[in-house]
């Protein structure tokens, strides 16, 4: 695929998307936004991808939304039909909360506003020591996005994020990583690696239809209202797979000492363990 603001390059299984405009920090364009939902819109289509690492080219991650056009650039005029526009972070956190590919943030430099809010519905952050962290939309005069009032506070409490979020300062990695922002800091020399070692592993060691479930169940169940939902759900995933060949692979693998050769495909091979699963929609 041919994009303009990001990198999508795949290898034994990995997909590393790379935001790709590193003159402007890799600040993020309505474009890139766009692009970024279409790479995903890839990866999930495409049985060859095990895993997703997103990471930033030069020494930024992403610095936020572009501000080139100055004060105007969240002056949205409301749609011909009197409703609201979406909000277009919103709409690419979104796509990331639903890909049935684990995701990995290699977060390798300062990250801010949109450029923190757009790893948050990814599964495993890991961050370079050079990078920063802000969500300074109280200093900008508007509101969190990218529905980072619902990811957030999951991630780190509420106390530590209305703080980050009341303050939008600037945090530094080791912070983040305290809060449970991210799962560990590396080198600056040593965040790809680790985040590919990472991938490496769920390739070499799971069934891509378990890891997918398993995505869904533990996202989908932070929002239950109830542990039934889960359990509810659990049972299903527990019926369908117990009695697949990945159930047999996966045994018999451990019993011969050996690594386990899975066959089924998330393309062909995903069961629907939330028929009953009716999220809301944005109209």
């Amino acid at each position: 695929m041919q994009f303009e603001t990001i990198r999508l390059d795949v290898t034994g299984g990995i997909a590393t998307i790379t935001l790709d405009r590193p003159d402007r920090l890799n600040a993020c364009s309505i474009e890139m936004k766009d692009e970024i939902i279409r790479a995903f819109d890839h990866t999930d289509a495409s049985d060859e991808v095990r895993a997703v690492i997103v990471t930033g080219a030069g020494r930024a991650f992403c610095a936020g939304a572009d501000l080139s056009e100055g004060g105007s650039r969240f002056d949205v005029p409301n749609d011909d039909d009197g409703g609201v526009p979406r909000d277009g972070g919103g709409e690419m956190t979104l796509r990331i909360y639903d890909s049935v590919k684990p995701v990995i943030a290699a977060v390798n430099g300062p990250a801010v506003g949109v450029g923190a809010t757009m790893i948050l519905p990814m599964d495993i952050r890991l961050a370079s020591e050079d990078a920063k962290f802000a969500f300074p939309f109280t200093r900008r005069g508007i509101v969190p996005e990218s529905c980072s009032s619902w990811f957030l506070p999951r991630l780190v409490g509420v106390d530590r994020a209305l703080e980050w979020l009341y303050t939008g300062r600037l945090f530094t990695a080791a912070e983040a990583a305290d809060a449970g922002l991210v799962r560990a800091v590396y080198p600056a020399d040593e965040l790809l690696g680790a985040a590919r070692a990472l991938a490496a592993e769920i390739i070499d060691e799971t069934a891509p239809v378990s890891v997918t479930l398993t995505r869904q169940l533990v996202w989908r169940m932070l929002g239950a209202g109830h542990p039934m939902e889960a359990h509810v759900a659990e049972s299903r995933g527990l019926r369908a797979q117990g009695s697949s060949s990945d159930a047999y692979e996966g045994v018999t693998s451990f019993l011969e000492k050996r690594l386990p050769r899975f066959e089924r495909t998330v393309g062909s091979d995903l069961p629907d363990i939330f028929p009953d699963w009716n999220p809301p929609r944005y109209s």
